[in-house]
């Protein structure tokens, strides 16, 4: 297993228009994508700040994942997610390494990743992400 780097830092907020603006117009950074994604229950909006991106994730519903993550810690830092060139040969080592993982398998991700969840209890107390997908384009 090889971690390539930080691919984002994912924060769950209330009200992504509102934060979109504030990461855009306010802390300058580039708007590269937005999407609803139904079926993990968020509309997703990345930035790029250098090599690393932030997302920023808004509950499609109080009974979602990030939406529940809100209504028990409040807006803030969701998980940090890395990326790696094998992802499935990453889920076997990480599982046999004795972490619990919440994704035995690959699955669709926002922006067109593929993706799998640690669980944080095995993290220090963070949700981690592993994501293989392609890379940030050059700046």
């Amino acid at each position: 297993m090889k971690i390539e780097n930080i691919s984002h830092v994912a924060i769950a907020v209330r009200d992504l228009e509102a934060q979109i603006a504030i990461y855009r117009d306010v802390l300058g950074l580039e708007l590269v994508s937005l999407e609803q994604v139904d079926d993990q229950g968020v509309k997703a909006a990345m930035f790029q700040c250098g090599q690393v991106r932030i997302e920023l994730l808004e509950p499609l519903g109080d009974d979602t994942p990030v939406g529940r993550f809100i209504e028990k810690r409040g807006e803030g830092i969701h998980h940090i997610a890395y990326r790696v060139q094998d992802l499935e040969g990453t889920l076997g080592e990480l599982s046999e390494r004795g972490l619990r993982l919440i994704d035995t398998a690959p699955r669709p991700g926002a922006h067109g990743a593929q993706i799998a969840f640690v669980h944080p209890k095995s993290t220090g107390g963070v949700l981690t992400e592993f994501c293989q997908e392609e890379p940030p384009p050059s700046a």
